[in-house]
């Protein structure tokens, strides 16, 4: 008799995937909790880590039922290697840039990454998008956001 596993290779590394970041969700709950459980600390964190959680659970339930379609096409490594390296300058760039000015570049070279070629539309995307982003970091979160074009709500 042999002793195999019902689940594939990919379906074991997505339940540590799934386990990881549920556990990540939690220690950092608990972490904002600590820190401070004051509403305006928490009126974010909590329901973002409440909604994140019942997507973990809500995948972890279709790993074990199997109802999950085999990968089709996998994306190679130097597929994602400059989207990291851009979002690595997008954050060690937000000092100089600002928040604002970093989040419409960033989306504007992901779109150009991707395939994007119409200048209007990354151009207005990336706008419309680093704007309302901006816009609604820095009037909801309790510290000063670095911007360049836009005021800080502080």
């Amino acid at each position: 008799m042999s002793n195999r596993s019902k689940f594939s290779g990919h379906q074991i590394a997505d339940l540590i995937v799934l386990l990881a970041l549920s556990a990540s969700i939690i220690w950092y709950l608990v972490d904002a909790y600590l820190a401070s459980n004051h509403i305006i600390n928490l009126i974010l964190i909590v329901p973002i880590s409440i909604v994140a959680l019942i997507l973990c659970v809500i995948e972890f339930i279709k790993q074990f039922l199997g109802k999950l379609p085999a990968p089709k096409n996998l994306e190679s490594v130097r597929s994602v290697l400059p989207v990291i390296s851009l979002f690595v300058v997008f954050v060690l760039s937000l000092e100089w840039l600002g928040f604002d000015v970093g989040t419409m570049l960033f989306v504007g070279a992901f779109l150009w990454l991707h395939g994007e070629r119409r200048i209007a539309w990354i151009f207005g995307y990336s706008i419309a998008f680093g704007l309302l982003l901006s816009l609604f970091f820095s009037n909801m979160l309790p510290y000063p956001m670095p911007m360049l074009l836009l005021p800080t709500a502080y």
